[in-house]
């Protein structure tokens, strides 16, 4: 993960040396279950598209791993499940 987060930081001109997070953001109201489900699939799919992990459940740092009934690091409130 140190030479993505190097590399993310070589891209940006403000930064020296590493970058973490996005330095931009772009709000979306979760105005229904779809909505939400969806943004809640995009971040746990997250590491499995980085390449980090083959599952979602595999990332140790994932809310993913609560809702496959393994243990989370953290408590969590898990979203209804979508009916379709």
């Amino acid at each position: 993960m140190l030479w993505m987060m190097e590399r993310a930081g070589r891209k940006n001109s403000q930064n020296v040396g590493f970058q973490l997070w996005q330095q931009d953001n772009h709000p979306i109201e979760l105005f229904d279950l779809k909505i939400l489900h969806q943004k809640l699939d995009y971040i746990h799919y997250n590491p499995v598209i980085a390449g980090m992990v083959a599952n979602p459940e595999d990332y140790l740092y994932s809310s993913a791993r609560d809702y496959y009934g393994l243990p989370g690091l953290i408590d969590i409130m898990l979203v209804e499940p979508l009916i379709q």
